[in-house]
């Protein structure tokens, strides 16, 4: 495996966590949205990894991509308040499915993987370095 390739994985694996980190930011942003209905409810969402195999156009040989990202099936929170100005007619107000405690391991899970990746590419590039110096 060329070194070149690392870097282009460990640029992979630092996407996907940024990826990660946007959906964290988004479930945390929502997670005092209430809605009068489950329907328009904010769901929380988790992205979906694949490994990269095949090296298709433009993609490094190995690493990691983003399939998707998907809605949670956990259920809504129902919660009975009726003098809020968006109850149903039964007084629920729904709120988001989101666990702030889940929320925060995986910030600081996907940060953590971010950090082991730029530490990779830093190491890649002295062991690269003096390779080169070797030859001097």
């Amino acid at each position: 495996m060329s070194m070149f390739n690392i870097l282009d994985i460990s640029a992979t694996a630092m996407h996907a966590q940024t990826v990660r980190l946007n959906t964290i930011a988004s479930n945390m942003a929502n997670v005092d949205s209430i809605s009068s209905n489950a329907e328009d409810t904010y769901r929380s969402k988790q992205p979906v990894f694949q490994t990269i195999l095949d090296g298709r156009q433009g993609e490094a040989r190995g690493g990691v991509r983003v399939k998707e990202i998907v809605e949670s099936q956990e259920p809504l929170k129902m919660e009975y308040y009726p003098n809020h100005p968006m109850a149903n007619e039964e007084g629920y107000i729904f709120r988001p499915n989101v666990n702030v405690v889940e929320e925060m391991a995986n910030m600081m899970s996907a940060s953590r993987s971010y950090e082991t990746n730029i530490e990779v590419m830093n190491t890649s590039k002295q062991l690269l370095l003096r390779t080169i110096q070797l030859g001097q």
